[in-house]
């Protein structure tokens, strides 16, 4: 086994409290008994250590009587006389009963002022809480508690790990039998159950010894089990069995607070003058119950400790608490002080230092930037230079070219007037007070150009950005024109193919009746459809009449169809002119020439609506005229064929 680390712990012990019934077993004698045991450690450190210490310490202290129940716990634990030697006696003889039981127990316990027999079997005890009457009836069974052998060897032969714990705790070994009868039980059954309770009981004791105690006392307020039901009778009995009113008596009169001298010198000591020169605790301890004036009932000086009433400890904690918060103001100040001073100290190097740092850098920056200056002044002088070079060339040709100029002039009239006596040498050169002031004048028309200039470039780049806007509306306006070019053509297309057929149609029934017509030759259907295409352009000429056997006259229908196919070329001549002069002025005026294109568009669909309308009229009014003489014909040509093969 390794080293048992122990620590500190926290322990409840729950107590099930005193019990008297109308019938009292052996349970209820086991559990007042463990009360009194506990009864007993609470007037041990309560009573007896608390009046002990007071004694043993050298106080002036008058001793509190209480009821003490050591004599109840003999009754209970001595040998051989006792209740639980005397029961585990009877308890080893096969043939004892309660009779038996209550008999010995009279015998031997009779002089005892806790014990009192009585008839039936039965005995009363007097407790710290009052007096009990027990029944002797199960006593001798329960305290027997027997287990036999098969039992514990049953649960030895079982697999289950819990089983063989109970029966490895059931086989220990127990204390040698101190009777024939024990030695010939079991090894297991040799302690009875009150030992065993007693035991326990002892071991419990001993580990509360160990123990700091804080006790919580339970007061039954009545016996009908009544909420809000207070027998003061009832509760006062039971403060005074438990011993709740010497303990307050204890308190009122005895010191709670105590403390040793180095403890109180070490807490308190600083309160004194720095001129005490004590160095004993005991000494320093008077030393400052007296510098602030407690009174001597209020306290006890022992020889090791100080004992004070309740409340006075009260009066040194407020004045040590004054005290120190007064030195943490001080110290508060003072360290305030030394940071702030330290701050400030601090702060000023990093001014210093910061000054350093930004003086070199901005040394640095400036002779860069007189670097910078010397180049811009040098390459402005050298504009400046060039500038003036350029303007010298300008006016010195403009001079050249003046006197050149003049020189050819003064020629030209030497040679036209040829006026005697001019010389070339008459010419002179213009004086140089001129030249300042044509220098400034040639400036002024630079500087004069080249603002126009700008102006220029300006106005250039807008009427850019406006050809372009121009430009991109011209390409959607061409694909818009294209796009219903295609479609007027495809409509017109239509338009045509459907005259066309018409016109074959009325001419296949008027070749029908003439005896010259090849015989493969077949009338072509009635075609109403709009879309079948014979050919890009309408055929123009009237349509020859047709002349039946009868001499009936079809030229109705005919001249309906001509006319109809001249207003369709008519009415296309007219669309493209039309279109043609849009396409011609809309690069001038965009938003009419859209207007127009929709206006144009309206209109065509108009009339190809109505065209539509009177050419189906003309098909159906030739078909009427000239449909059933063709089938007659028709007929009659069939049957001379057929003859003639």
């Amino acid at each position: 086994m390794g080293k048992q680390h122990t620590g500190r712990s926290i322990s409840i012990l729950d107590i099930y409290g005193f019990e008297s019934f109308k019938k009292n077993s052996f349970e209820q004698f086991c559990i007042n008994y463990a009360n009194e045991r506990l009864q007993q450690h609470f007037n041990r450190h309560l009573f007896k250590l608390e009046q002990e210490g007071y004694e043993l310490d050298g106080i002036d202290w008058t001793k509190i009587d209480f009821e003490d129940n050591q004599d109840c716990l003999d009754l209970f634990e001595k040998r051989p006389l006792g209740l639980i030697s005397l029961l585990d006696e009877e308890s080893n003889f096969p043939k004892a009963t309660n009779l038996t039981l209550t008999t010995k127990l009279k015998q031997h316990l009779k002089g005892n002022h806790r014990f009192k027999g009585e008839r039936d079997g039965a005995f009363t005890v007097r407790h710290y809480a009052g007096e009990v009457l027990y029944d002797t009836g199960e006593f001798l069974e329960k305290n027997r508690d027997l287990l036999h052998s098969e039992i514990i060897q049953l649960l030895s032969s079982c697999t289950s790990q819990l089983s063989q714990l109970f029966a490895s705790m059931l086989k220990q070994p127990q204390k040698p039998a101190s009777s024939p009868i024990q030695a010939g039980m079991p090894a297991c059954q040799k302690q009875s159950v009150a030992t065993k309770f007693k035991d326990q009981l002892f071991k419990l004791m001993q580990q509360l010894e160990s123990t700091t105690p804080h006790f919580i006392r339970c007061i039954k307020p009545n016996n009908k089990h009544i909420p809000g039901m207070f027998d003061k009778n009832l509760v006062l009995e039971q403060l005074r069995c438990c011993g709740v009113l010497e303990v307050v008596r204890i308190a009122r009169s005895g010191y709670p607070t105590r403390m040793t001298h180095q403890e109180f010198t070490r807490r308190y000591g600083f309160l004194l003058p720095e001129n005490h020169t004590c160095q004993d605790p005991l000494s320093t301890s008077v030393a400052i119950l007296q510098q602030f004036d407690i009174l001597p009932e209020m306290y006890q000086v022992g020889y090791t400790k100080l004992y004070f009433r309740t409340g006075q400890i009260g009066s040194l904690e407020n004045v040590r608490k004054q005290v120190l918060q007064g030195t943490l103001e001080v110290q508060k100040c003072f360290r305030g002080h030394r940071a702030r001073r330290y701050f400030h100290e601090l702060k000023g190097g990093v001014v210093t230092l910061q000054s350093y740092v930004r003086g070199e850098i901005a040394r640095k920056e400036y002779s860069i930037l007189l670097g910078l200056k010397k180049q811009a002044a040098c390459k402005k002088l050298d504009e400046q230079l060039m500038a003036v070079v350029q303007i010298q060339s300008v006016i010195r040709g403009w001079l050249v070219r003046r006197y050149f100029s003049s020189l050819q002039d003064s020629k030209e009239s030497n040679v036209s007037k040829r006026r005697p006596g001019r010389r070339s040498s008459e010419i002179k050169d213009l004086p140089l007070e001129v030249l300042p002031s044509i220098v400034e004048e040639l400036q002024k028309r630079i500087l004069m150009t080249e603002a126009a200039l700008g102006r220029k470039e300006k106005e250039n780049a807008a009427l850019r950005e406006q050809v372009q806007q121009f430009e991109s509306r011209w390409s959607e306006y061409e694909t818009k024109m294209k796009s219903m070019e295609e479609m007027w053509q495809k409509q017109m297309s239509s338009l045509q193919m459907s005259l066309a057929a018409a016109k074959k149609s009325l001419g296949t029934d008027n070749t029908t009746g003439q005896p010259e017509i090849h015989h493969g030759a077949q009338s072509p259907s009635f075609y109403d459809s709009e879309e079948m295409s014979f050919g890009p352009h309408t055929p123009s000429g009237s349509t020859p009449t047709r002349i039946l056997n009868n001499g009936t006259n079809t030229n109705g229908g005919l001249n309906s169809i001509s006319t109809l196919a001249n207003e369709f070329e008519q009415s296309k001549r007219n669309f493209d002119h039309e279109a043609q002069a849009i396409v011609e002025v809309k690069s001038a005026d965009t938003v009419n020439s859209v207007e127009d294109i929709r206006s144009l568009k309206y209109k065509f669909e108009a009339w190809k609506k109505d065209f539509k309308v009177r050419l189906r009229e003309a098909k159906a009014k030739a078909h009427r005229l000239g449909y059933g003489d063709a089938e007659k014909y028709r007929r009659k040509w069939w049957g001379k064929r057929t003859k003639r093969f």
